[in-house]
């Protein structure tokens, strides 16, 4: 991990010559001046010169320049701590990840662990997935710490909080001063406020939170949580006017940015309330704006000593499987690519609502008109006939079926429980929405491939609802919305439905 030297050529003893080490014997200077780094160059310089008695010495001349070449992209990353603008190839991945995974001390050859956890695996393949990064990051009462058994896992972490803390900056948010990446989170109680209707759109109620805050009392209220990222026809919470309701009560404000990292509008709007207001933290999913494995989050936020006392609340030592992907990711990819898969989303997301918005108007329904939602999308399902409810059920069973998912069918009138809060109208954000709906939305990763398909499925299991209503109802003449499929095959996957139908409800 430590910067060589260039290499050059000397004259040998015995008038030959030979490529000498890329690392010097001396320690060198600054960061990297330490007894540790003085004897990581001497084992290096000796190790290219025995070489040198085995292959040729302009060959390990060659490959030490080459090995040279991925240390210094390593070091500019320890130095700098900024996502690198181009990303790096797996070789130095690679290279650095192993480099770090020695400093563990399960890694250690010859290591003596007597304790109840010493990093120990049974399986080779399991060692081998996480890249030998057994002993996880932090310490009982603070996450954020330095673990004594795993330097290089530790330095893994403090190097993804640093790369993600850049991130968020490049998405929108430069005023941030802190984060970290954090396997899981935790709930509480709410007292829920009722969105407003404003159009298609459902939008905050300042009025009740405000009536809410002086009925209830600022000192009983733990914090306001609003959202940025959600489903259409809901939209992004009106961040900078509750930032300012917090700020002149005195109530902490945390942000729900769930998947708002990958969109400008959802970034911008956490950074005008810090501005204006009062924004104590946001919180977003690694897997949705990185696209990783499911399993971990980012707690970020304007104030470095808030956010570090909420890494010393994390209930003991963690995993570094988060850390560890979004490190791979963000290397891989480099602030550029990250960049690019940010302006690919949003074209994307204009597809996805032309396509969408024609599709629906074929079949007599609309595209609702949410200009505040920058990611979902939501279409109406107005039109399904007497059965309106088991027709819409059964629309969801259909796409499931056929392998779209992510796309939701929300019905009327549903009912669910949660945390002893009863929700009328679940899945649509309102007691009362005027009509059916089916989302779908424009994330980070999305192709052109993705909107085409789903809409050629989608279309197909409309038509495949609509005859089967028409069936229903003895509706005679031609079926205008079945000029292309075999009608056989549509019964036949028609009739695999209705065997899942169950099965998707189950699911939802």
């Amino acid at each position: 991990m430590f910067v060589p030297r260039p290499c050059r050529t000397v004259r040998a003893a015995g008038g030959g010559r030979r490529a000498a080490s890329c690392f010097s014997g001396r320690a060198p200077r600054g960061r990297r001046g330490t007894p540790a780094a003085g004897a990581a160059a001497e084992m290096n310089r000796d190790s290219f010169a025995a070489g040198e008695r085995l292959v040729s010495p302009a060959y390990v001349r060659q490959g030490c320049e080459a090995r040279r070449s991925h240390e210094h992209l390593i070091r500019l990353l320890l130095e700098k701590g900024k996502c690198p603008e181009d990303g790096w190839d797996e070789s130095t991945l690679e290279l650095f990840l192993h480099e770090l995974a020695i400093m563990d001390s399960n890694n250690f050859l010859g290591n003596c662990g007597v304790g109840e956890r010493e990093g120990r695996v049974a399986s080779a393949l399991v060692a081998r997935r996480h890249y030998r990064f057994i002993h996880g990051i932090g310490r009982s009462g603070d996450i954020s710490a330095v673990q004594p058994k795993a330097a290089g896992s530790s330095l893994l972490n403090k190097i993804t909080n640093s790369l993600v803390l850049d991130i968020i900056k490049l998405a929108g948010v430069p005023a941030v001063t802190s984060c970290f990446v954090v396997p899981m989170a935790t709930g509480f109680e709410p007292v829920v406020i009722e969105n407003v209707l404003e159009g298609d759109e459902l939008r905050t109620d300042l009025k009740a939170v405000e009536a809410k805050v002086q009925e209830l009392g600022p000192d009983n209220i733990l914090c306001v949580h609003s959202t940025t990222s959600c489903f259409a026809p809901r939209v992004p919470d009106r961040l900078e006017e509750l930032a300012v309701i917090c700020a002149n009560s005195g109530i902490p404000h945390i942000v729900n940015n769930a998947y708002g990292v990958q969109s400008s509008k959802c970034m911008h709007l956490i950074q005008q309330g810090a501005r204006v207001g009062r924004i104590d933290a946001f919180v977003q999913s690694l897997d949705k704006n990185f696209m990783v494995p499911v399993g971990g989050a980012i707690i970020a936020g304007f104030n470095d000593s808030f956010i570090q006392e909420i890494s010393k609340m994390y209930p003991g030592r963690a995993s570094a499987s988060p850390s560890l992907d979004v490190l791979i990711t963000l290397l891989s990819l480099g602030s550029n690519g990250y960049k690019k898969l940010l302006k690919e989303r949003k074209e994307m997301f204009s597809y996805l609502s032309s396509q969408l918005k024609k599709l629906s108007e074929s079949y007599n329904e609309r595209l609702l008109h949410t200009p505040h939602n920058p990611i979902s999308l939501a279409m109406t399902l107005k039109t399904q006939g007497e059965h309106q409810d088991k027709a819409i059920t059964q629309l969801g069973s259909m796409l499931f079926t056929r392998q779209v998912s992510g796309a939701r069918v929300v019905p009327l009138g549903s009912v669910q429980t949660v945390s002893g809060h009863t929700f009328r109208g679940f899945m649509s954000h309102t007691n009362n929405y005027p009509c059916a709906y089916l989302n779908a939305a424009s994330a980070i990763g999305m192709k052109m491939q993705d909107v085409d398909l789903f809409i050629k499925r989608l279309d197909k299991c409309l038509k495949t609802v609509r005859k089967e209503q028409n069936k229903e109802s003895n509706v005679s003449g031609v079926d205008n919305y079945d000029k292309t499929e075999d009608v056989d095959i549509e019964e036949m996957a028609l009739k695999l439905d209705n065997v899942l139908f169950d099965t998707y409800q189950n699911s939802s």
